[in-house]
């Protein structure tokens, strides 16, 4: 990484802001000025600025509880986003969701800037299961496991993997769906063609990661390197095999 993109990214920085801050003397690399912002770093060096230590994320991984009315995308033109929730917090990252929840919809949203990490997650050929729970305008029928457990054909006649659907033994109407794929609208169409209408879509966790309970409808906080390895076995951030 170039020293003026690391100086910009650990100060949160205009990268003109950091090449002025290491062209002025003021940026140390291993103990010495350092005015080359071009200057290559291999990640092991020590790096200051005025004297205090940077260290840099190369990515940003965030767990949000998406509340309803908020849509899964980085701008929108008429409502509120994901990333406007974090108001801010990280003005020079080009954070986006890790896959969608429907506007109505809410739970467990992964923001993150790591592009093939994300598209790994949600890859087909990986089956990271989602996990959500669904309520129902009727009770879950033992007919509707079997469909789920088949693979629902669409309106369309699009086919869809096989999914779990676990009924709720204390609510005939709600139930834990578990997806390994990922189709616009699945879950509302899966039960559209059962006829059965969803009153409420809440995920609960991505892999093995389930939605932080502490975290109200839209609170977020930064995932550690634990819980990353959670939602996907295997897969490192930076979309790399472990």
């Amino acid at each position: 990484m170039r020293l003026d993109k690391f100086v910009a990214q650990s100060l949160q920085l205009p990268r003109s802001a950091a090449r002025t801050l290491i062209t002025r003397g003021r940026v140390m690399v291993d103990g010495k000025v350092c005015k080359k912002a071009d200057t290559a770093l291999s990640g092991a060096e020590t790096v200051t600025a005025e004297g205090k230590p940077l260290s840099c994320q190369q990515f940003v991984y965030i767990m949000l509880n998406k509340p309803k009315g908020v849509v899964s995308a980085s701008t929108d033109k008429r409502d509120r986003t994901v990333v406007d929730l974090l108001e801010g917090a990280f003005p020079r990252r080009e954070l986006f969701p890790a896959g969608r929840l429907d506007k109505t919809s809410t739970g467990f949203v992964l923001l993150t800037d790591d592009g093939a990490f994300a598209h790994a997650i949600l890859s087909p050929r990986r089956h990271v299961p989602k996990t959500y729970r669904v309520e129902l305008d009727t009770p879950v029928t033992p007919a509707m496991v079997a469909a789920f457990e088949e693979g629902v054909t669409l309106a369309d006649g699009e086919r869809m993997q096989p999914a779990g659907l676990i009924p709720d033994p204390e609510n005939p109407l709600a139930a834990t769906v578990v997806l390994r794929q990922g189709v616009y609208h699945q879950i509302k169409r899966m039960f559209g063609v059962l006829d059965a209408g969803v009153n409420e879509l809440h995920r609960q966790a991505i892999g093995g990661l389930s939605l932080d309970p502490e975290l109200a409808p839209g609170q977020w906080r930064e995932l550690s390197a634990e819980e990353l390895a959670q939602l996907a076995p295997g897969l490192a951030p930076g979309g790399e095999n472990a």
